[in-house]
Formats: C-alpha cells, structure tokens, sequence
C-alpha cells in the first residue's frame, strides 16, 4: 500500500523550481527554506512570494540567521497550514496517518540516511536536517521525499533507519522534531495578487530588521574565528562556513531575487536595493573562498576590506529597500485620493 499526500512523483524525471538551478549563486541554501522552496513548486505555488523574512537576518553571536518562512506567512499567501505533529507512535505511524489526510510530513532527520547527499554525509557523517515526506510504500519500504534543491527516494535499510523500526521505544532514542502540513485550504492566488500580500509582509519583515549594521558586528567576531579555524582545521571550516558565510550570502541572493519579482508585479522601484543584496551575495562567496584558502593554508590574509564591502553593501541596501517602500505607500496614498 502506498500513501502519497499529493501524488506519486518520479524522482528521476522531476524538475527543481529555478531557485535551485544551476545558474544561481546558491543552488542551495539551507535545508528548511529549500524543503519548502520545492514543496510549494510542486503544489504549483510561487514560492518567491514568501521570501521576505530574509529581510530580518541578524548575526546572531555564533550564526547569521537560520531564516524560515513564518508559518503566518504560508498561511497569507497560499492557505498552507502548518502545525506540530506529535510523534508519540513512531514517526512511521503518525506520518503515515497524516499522509493518509492527504498531508505533508516535514521532519528532522539524519542526513547519514539520505542518499541524495551521497559524497558528503551519506554513511559518512550524522548531520541533522530537514526533509518532507509525500510518498511512503509501507510494502516495499520506500521513502518518497523533498529535500535540499530536488526529490528523491530512499529504501530497504536506509527507511529502516529513517524511521527506525524494530527499535522506535529505545529509551535512549528522543523523537526529533517534526510538522504536518495542511492542504486543504490552498489557495492558487496570481501573482499580481501574491506581490501584494509578499510586499505587506515584506513591510512586516523590514521592521524586524537589526538595528545597527549586523556586518560590523560580525567583523571583529569573524577574524577572530578565522584565526581559530586555522588550528581547527577544513572540517570545522565547512561547519562554520555554513552556519555563517552562507546564511549570509545565500539569503540574501533570495532576498534580491524576490525585488525583482517585486518589482515586475508592482509599481514599485525595487532595483537599487536588489543590486546592494546580490552585491552582498556575490561578495560572499569570494569570501568564502578567500576564507578556506586562509584555513588550509594558515597564512596571515586580509579579509577585513571584503567584511567592510558587506557592511556597505548591507547598509546601503537597507537604506534604498525602506526609500522604495516609503515610495511605494505615497504612490499608493495619491492613487487613493
């Protein structure tokens, strides 16, 4: 018996959304937003509309932001609800009575299990992330699943593992977390319509926004990480990097990607500050590599100039985005009166 919460998928012949073509600075991002980057391309949403939360990324002491979309947000703009699934039973049983409802499964689960990240982590490293799960053949022990930038299928051991059978009241086993996702008020909404609801929440998100200049906060921290890595080595490097450099870069990459979209759907003039984001992102990915050759090789490199170009670049952005807002509400207040 096989349960799908939309319809079966064929993981060789499926088509990534173009935020994750090979054409984008960051063909991924991190494993929650691209999860739901897929999920809404399959349900035939515009997942660009819900980007707008990068807006509020902070360096937070360890991490720039691990940015998700609000579960308010995918509510506003699409009638997607998302509510905590208790896996009191064995994430194969309360998964598998969602699926059933015709309900999507997002879950956090050991990456040592997909195969998808075969040459990284597949049976070679415990990593935590976050996968949905659509389709599950309880016969045949297969695993349809959304994760990172594609869909995929797993079996035999690997589901086995996944959803850890034979085993699942291990007193030392603790449930990880994971969500259900409710479909049946989706709302197809054109995209004129989604940019209205996207720039009201792009108003939300900009409030939320640091203070002062979280690059410059970041400055001091980084060259003093980058000095601990050195001694470290490559592997606490790729953590590192991604915890920070990449939600960094990567965020906002999407958040200039959505002005744009912005722009095309709206009076708005959004052009300027989505230079200054994608500036951020094309500048850190030079840094990331000037970062890693500074790591293996562990000499002394300068990577001050480039840390105080992303602060401009984040400044400066900020500035043109609450400018282009503010114009936007007088256009909309004169068409008004």
């Amino acid at each position: 018996m096989t349960l799908c919460a939309l319809h079966p998928i064929d993981s060789t012949s499926y088509v990534p959304h173009a935020l994750h073509g090979a054409e984008r600075s960051w063909a991924e991002t991190n494993c929650y937003i691209d999860v739901w980057v897929e999920v809404l391309h399959a349900l035939k949403l515009n997942p660009v509309a819900c980007l707008s939360m990068v807006f509020a990324n902070d360096f937070d002491g360890d991490q720039w932001t691990f940015y998700k979309p609000p579960h308010e947000d995918l509510f506003a703009l699409y009638g997607i609800d998302v509510q905590e699934l208790n896996v009191w039973r064995g994430l194969l049983h309360n998964a598998s009575e969602q699926l059933r409802r015709g309900r999507l499964v997002l879950t956090e689960t050991d990456s040592y299990y997909l195969p998808d990240t075969a040459g990284t982590d597949y049976r070679n490293n415990h990593v935590k992330t976050t996968i949905a799960i659509q389709e599950i053949d309880l016969a045949n022990q297969r695993l349809g699943y959304f994760h990172n930038s594609s869909y995929h299928h797993l079996q035999g051991e690997d589901f086995v593992a996944t959803f850890r059978l034979g085993y699942p009241h291990n007193p030392e086993f603790m449930p990880l977390f994971a969500e259900f996702v409710r479909l049946d008020r989706i709302v197809h909404r054109g995209d004129s319509e989604l940019a209205q609801i996207s720039l009201s929440l792009l108003r939300k998100h900009m409030t939320r926004r640091p203070v002062s200049n979280p690059v410059m906060q970041f400055l001091p921290v980084f060259l003093s990480d980058v000095e601990g890595l050195k001694i470290a080595g490559m592997e606490a490097y790729h953590a590192y990097a991604f915890a920070t450099l990449r939600q960094l870069g990567a965020g906002f990459s999407l958040g200039a990607h959505q002005l744009r979209w912005l722009q095309s759907q709206t009076h708005g003039d959004f052009a300027r500050a989505a230079d200054d984001f994608e500036a951020i992102s094309e500048t850190t990915k030079t840094l990331l590599l000037k970062t890693a050759r500074a790591v293996m090789s562990k000499r002394d490199v300068d990577l001050t100039p480039l840390v105080e170009q992303l602060a401009q670049h984040w400044q400066a952005g900020m500035d043109n985005l609450a400018l282009s807002l503010q114009n936007a509400d007088a256009t909309s207040q004169s068409g008004i009166a």
